[in-house]
Formats: structure tokens, C-alpha cells, sequence
């Protein structure tokens, strides 16, 4: 099969890409850099040309209520071009949680595209995924200084993003959803244990401190960041991840 991987050059873009060319597929990267930008559209029609499916693992430049802006142009966009390509399959990578923690801007953003999927033209698919290992020393950071680190008790079900990517691979290259897919990793922790495993893991010293009220994730309730029933669950523990 022929894939288009938006935002095929990221974090989670580029290892999809390596998913599906290493189960024998042709997964083409695609971004700004390539020549493609969503926003305007150009570059959008030649880059699906011959695609049986598209995935979209693009991520908003900003955080903040613009985003929502930015995927109700970039999403129309693509899946109006999708459409005129022929292309049998949508695939979409969201967020474990977006519909359960309305304070979070980026996450109603997100619902918003979740959204332009569901009632478009092309059948799809929504993968939902649970943070990955690698944004969580950045999470960390938000909330901490030199001397301390104050993180929320908050449950999150974190995921290698190598398993996450194999996951929306599979999840392409089969018979659209219609529906949503949650993928995770094995492990429910707090956020704050995550914490203190991270530092604790590399030598630092400081300490962790539980704040009910810190950083953005303290807002989400319980579970909201922990997979559904039915979700695909990743192989690798952070623990493990971390160590090697």
C-alpha cells in the first residue's frame, strides 16, 4: 500500500513512516519542509496522488486557542484534497482525553479536528494515544526550578512513541474504524511518581513534590488520561525505556 504521512517528519510522523516502510509498504513523509503546507494547501494535491491512505500526525505550532484555528484550515484542507485523490482511508492521530479536560485549550483544538474527521467525506479512523515517554522530562519541566520540581497526582498511562507509531501503522493499513482506537502503554502512574522515577533515573537530585494544583494536567480528572477499554496496549515500560 501507498501512504501519505502528514507530518511525516515529527516525533510520531517519522516513526509511523519507519512502521509502515518496515512492513513493506511505501510511506512517503510529508511537512512544510517537503514542499507541503496545509494551511494554504500547496503541495497538498501532488503528495496524495496514487495514496490509498493518508495519516495525519501534524501538531498545532501553537497551543493556545489559535489551534483550534489552525486545525479547522489544515484539517479541511486535507481532507478536501484526500477526497479529490481518491483516498480510501483517513487516518488521525489524536489524544487520549481530548473530550475530558475541556480546560485545555489544545485538547478543545483537538476535538475540533477530531470532529471535521468524523463527518467528512473519506472514511476514517481516530487513534488516540496517551502521552509519549519522550514529551515527559519537557512535562516535568513546566512546573519545576533548580531546586525542586512540584508535579500533580495525576493519572497518565504513558506510551513508547516507537510502540504508538506501530500501532497507527497497523490501524492504516487495515479497513477504516469509523470510530476511535485508544493506544497506551502498560503502566498507569502518576504524574508525580513519574517524577520522581525520571530524576531518580538520571542522577538528579531534586525533589518531588505532590501539588494538586500544578501544571496544566492537574485539571484532568481521574482516569481522563488513562486509556479505554478495547485500547491497544504498547510492549515497552517507562521504567525500561528510560534505562536503555
Amino acid at each position: 500500500m501507498k501512504f501519505a504521512v502528514l507530518g511525516g517528519t515529527g516525533l510520531i510522523g517519522s516513526q509511523i513512516v519507519e512502521a509502515l516502510t518496515a512492513a513493506g509498504h511505501k510511506a512517503l513523509p510529508h511537512a512544510r519542509s517537503t514542499g507541503v503546507d496545509l494551511l494554504t494547501g500547496a503541495g497538498l494535491a501532488p503528495a496524495l496522488v496514487g495514496a490509498d491512505a493518508v495519516i495525519d500526525a501534524t501538531q498545532s505550532p501553537t497551543a493556545d486557542a489559535a489551534s483550534a484555528d489552525f486545525f479547522r484550515a489544515a484539517t479541511g484542507n486535507l481532507i478536501t484534497a484526500a477526497e479529490h485523490a481518491g483516498v480510501r482511508h483517513a487516518v488521525l492521530v489524536s489524544i487520549v482525553g481530548v473530550d475530558q479536560v475541556p480546560d485545555l485549550g489544545y485538547y478543545r483544538a483537538k476535538v475540533v479536528q477530531e470532529e471535521l474527521y468524523k463527518t467528512g467525506p473519506v472514511p476514517f479512523s481516530i487513534v488516540r494515544a496517551t502521552q509519549f515517554f519522550e514529551y515527559l522530562a519537557e512535562m516535568i519541566s513546566w512546573t519545576s526550578d533548580q531546586n525542586a520540581v512540584r508535579l500533580p497526582p495525576t493519572l497518565l498511562q504513558p506510551v513508547a512513541a516507537a510502540d504508538a507509531a506501530r500501532a497507527v501503522a497497523d490501524i492504516a493499513a487495515g479497513a477504516p474504524l469509523h470510530g476511535i482506537r485508544d493506544v497506551a502503554g502498560p503502566d498507569v502512574i502518576a504524574l508525580d511518581d513519574i517524577g520522581r522515577v525520571t530524576l531518580a533515573a538520571r542522577g538528579d537530585n531534586r525533589t518531588v513534590s505532590t501539588d494538586d494544583m500544578a501544571g496544566p494536567f492537574a485539571v484532568a480528572p481521574d482516569h481522563a488520561l488513562t486509556a479505554q477499554d478495547g485500547a491497544l496496549i504498547g510492549p515497552t515500560r517507562y521504567g525500561d525505556w528510560l534505562t536503555a
